[in-house]
């Protein structure tokens, strides 16, 4: 079981991988997500470098638990119960909570389903004792968190390259809002990490008469 905090509300953290043109679909493998013909799985690779690794291992330095999707957490299930390193060894001790609306297999130690009433039981776990929840992948349960003003924190780890095509993290009806950064960090591959939080509701302006 996870670290409790204590007398503070839990946090939801997203990272999530993008191209430049926002797509955040089969970042890691080739076959990691091939929906509707997407052929670039495993764009990020050329990129990795050790900055990345050092900003990845401040992000799982504190204690959390995970948040999935279905699919996301199927991919997870079906690697990390299986691997024995220091990642895997937080992934399979932690709480996973996966958003599911279909059946799922929760034989991964310490899985809990959310399948009704989602955004009502997200709040309900945000307000319990616990550790932050950290979202990976999950594209679809990351657009309900972003319209429903879910997410805490938001890093963003955009790539130098454009894809055109693919699952996009902003699309037509995510909330209008702004957003504070609060960190950044460029590779020495070009991408670049960034840190933001909420800002509460757009503020409009003039930067020039109109006459």
């Amino acid at each position: 079981m996870s670290s409790a905090k204590q007398n503070d509300m839990r946090k939801i953290i997203v990272p999530t991988f993008m191209t430049m043109d926002g797509v955040l679909q089969a970042p890691g493998a080739p076959e990691e997500d091939r929906s509707n013909g997407f052929q670039w799985g495993g764009w990020q690779f050329a990129y990795w470098d050790e900055q990345m690794n050092s900003v990845l291992s401040k992000t799982f330095s504190t204690p959390f638990d995970l948040l999935l999707g279905r699919r996301t957490y199927e991919i997870f299930a079906a690697h990390w119960p299986y691997q024995n390193d220091a990642i895997a060894e937080i992934f399979n001790r932690i709480n996973k909570y996966v958003v599911a609306t279909t059946p799922v297999d929760l034989s991964w130690k310490n899985s809990v389903l959310i399948s009704k009433d989602v955004v009502n039981e997200l709040k309900k776990l945000k307000q319990q004792a616990g550790p932050d929840l950290l979202v990976h992948g999950s594209s679809r349960l990351v657009q309900t968190l972003m319209s429903n003003h879910l997410i805490d924190v938001l890093h963003t780890w955009i790539f130098p390259i454009t894809l055109g095509q693919g699952k996009k993290l902003f699309r037509e009806g995510t909330q209008a809002q702004q957003w504070k950064l609060t960190d950044s960090v460029v590779s020495t591959t070009g991408a670049i990490i960034a840190s933001y939080v909420p800002d509460g509701e757009v503020k409009g302006g003039a930067l020039y008469r109109i006459k």
